[in-house]
């Protein structure tokens, strides 16, 4: 089965008032609920450069301003001397396995400071017996990329070292995720924004009713936290990954028993990132790849 690509969902086109002849949109998303003004301009804060302060109409003509107005379907133009959309790479990523050797202290001080999904907000109810079969502790920066991570000096966001792994493996790069949206989470259909009360975007359907709500505020008031500015890296993909041009494909994650993992990967857009992706999560979870 082909990758799915992102932009079939979309009910919000993103264009270039002053370049809008060949009707190609620069971009667009899915409206989802909870998902404000305020949102959008800082969505877009991302997804354009500009040469100069940005005003942005909705399709009636009026101006979209930073406000907890609720964002609606429809189109929007975005007025600048001139614009572009950022071209920054994205981190290719699919689902991100949970165990290993170098993880294990990782996901053992997540599941502690958590106890349950941060984003749906349920709790384990078997912690007392050790079973956490539909919970997992999940990567904010993927582990496949430790390299870029190091490059990128995102170590100085850690004040909390963990005792194996690298820094990249401390609680404060981590979340308690249940499996479904940890899935969610590695494919960026999830998201957190920081700069608007850590508010839970969705950028594709959501089956678990979470779209606008914030983070679990026991997380937000644990010293233990994830810094805001891990959360900002995430989001800030997220939004180019899936509200930049047509988005990037979604990739395929089903592969049952004794079929051709890898002959499909290889016939799929993105296959060398892909590959890069699988190949670095296992390593990474054993040992230091850096």
């Amino acid at each position: 089965m082909p990758p799915l690509p992102r932009h079939l969902q979309r009910d919000v086109f993103i264009w270039d008032l002053n370049n809008n002849d060949d009707r190609i949109p620069l971009g667009g998303m899915k409206c989802m609920p909870g998902t404000t003004h305020k949102d959008f301009r800082q969505m877009l804060d991302i997804l354009v450069i500009t040469s100069a302060d940005v005003v942005v109409y909705n399709s009636d003509g009026d101006e979209v301003l930073r406000d907890d107005t609720p964002l609606s379907s429809g189109d929007y133009t975005v007025s600048a001397d001139e614009v572009c959309v950022a071209d920054e790479p994205v981190y290719t990523r699919a689902a991100s396995i949970t165990t290993g050797i170098r993880t294990k202290s990782f996901t053992d001080a997540v599941r502690a400071r958590d106890g349950g999904c941060v984003v749906s907000k349920v709790m384990n109810p078997d912690i007392e017996i050790g079973e956490w079969l539909r919970f997992q502790a999940a990567h904010i920066f993927p582990l496949a990329y430790e390299s870029q991570w190091k490059d990128g000096n995102y170590d100085r966001w850690i004040t909390i070292d963990p005792p194996q792994g690298g820094k990249i493996n401390s609680v404060q790069n981590g979340i308690l995720l249940r499996s479904d949206v940890h899935l969610e989470w590695d494919t960026y259909r999830v998201s957190i924004n920081p700069d608007n009360g850590y508010k839970i975007i969705y950028f594709g359907s959501d089956i678990n009713g979470c779209a606008g709500n914030v983070l679990d505020q026991r997380l937000l008031e644990d010293p233990r936290c994830p810094p805001a500015d891990l959360f900002r890296w995430h989001f800030r993909q997220a939004v180019l990954t899936n509200m930049r041009g047509e988005g990037e494909p979604l990739l395929e994650l089903d592969f049952p028993p004794n079929s051709d993992m890898l002959g499909q990967i290889l016939e799929a857009p993105k296959a060398a990132e892909r590959l890069e992706f699988e190949f670095f999560d296992r390593l990474a979870h054993h040992v230091d790849i850096t």
